[in-house]
């Protein structure tokens, strides 16, 4: 009975051993991956860029763009949501550092880099600073503005004047940072869950003269009570800042700040579609 068995799951491994060898890795339609380094501090990333379906038949057409980090996150998902929402758009998402120490990958990782590019202020820790080297965002806003935009604005058919930015959690508090500090990067800033524990750093940031010229929506899940009232502020600071040209909605979808991550990028993309018919 034994010797049968084992004759059962030796040829049960041989099947699966022999599905393994013939699978095949998913390769999204339309999506292109391209490599690009930043000018000022030589760090390669990866741009994932999804056109639209009918980009090739209309070439006397350009489109707005929606650049997002946290690629390898929420490619699909805005993917799917800008495809039954907002199809007439360009997708580019901004990957991690590509050519980081593999040792710190392995520790952390591939999303490892995150901690330094989307954050603005340093850590009171020197262990925590010397290992993720917080508070590089202006590096990365430079990074974003120098190189990435100029070089999908001179490559597809976009609109410059109707750029937007989805980022969730720290990606929220990097896009954050980005309204205040150089707000006429994008005209529609998507802001999910930011990661505003410190609103003393937002508030220490430099004053920002110029007006904002900007839609916001903002949200947080209706489960994150620690989270929720820092974000109250982020919305009381700017409202406080009296800016007519600053447009600012806030919602509340269900869940936890994991659970709530999909909706928040379906409801954003609604927001987004929804004024882009009203040509705002």
């Amino acid at each position: 009975m034994k010797t049968s068995y084992l004759r059962i799951l030796s040829c049960l491994l041989l099947i699966l051993v022999g599905a393994t060898t013939y699978a095949k890795p998913l390769v999204l339609p339309q999506i292109q991956v391209i490599p690009i380094k930043a000018s000022a501090t030589e760090r390669q990333y990866e741009l994932l860029i999804k056109l639209p379906d009918n980009y090739a038949q209309n070439p006397d057409k350009a489109y707005p763009v929606i650049y997002f980090t946290d690629a390898l996150w929420h490619v699909e998902l805005l993917s799917a949501s800008t495809f039954f929402q907002m199809e007439d758009s360009i997708l580019v998402g901004l990957s991690w550092q590509k050519d980081i120490d593999a040792k710190l990958v392995e520790a952390e990782g591939a999303y490892v880099s995150r901690f330094r590019d989307y954050s603005f202020a340093p850590s009171s820790n020197p262990e925590n600073q010397a290992k993720y080297q917080f508070g590089q965002a202006a590096k990365y806003l430079d990074f974003i503005r120098d190189d990435v935009i100029p070089f999908v604005e001179s490559h597809y058919r976009t609109e410059p004047a109707n750029r937007s930015y989805f980022g969730y959690s720290m990606g929220g508090l990097f896009g954050a940072y980005i309204l205040l500090s150089q707000p006429d990067t994008f005209k529609n800033y998507m802001l999910g869950s930011p990661s505003v524990w410190r609103m003393a750093q937002i508030e220490a940031l430099p004053n920002n003269a110029k007006p904002f010229n900007a839609n916001v929506f903002v949200t947080y899940g209706s489960e994150e009570q620690k989270l929720s009232p820092h974000v109250d502020s982020l919305i009381q600071f700017l409202h406080n800042k009296k800016d007519a040209s600053l447009s600012l909605t806030h919602k509340i979808p269900d869940g936890s700040h994991q659970t709530a991550s999909p909706m928040t990028a379906v409801m954003a993309i609604n927001w987004l579609a929804k004024l882009q018919q009203q040509g705002q």
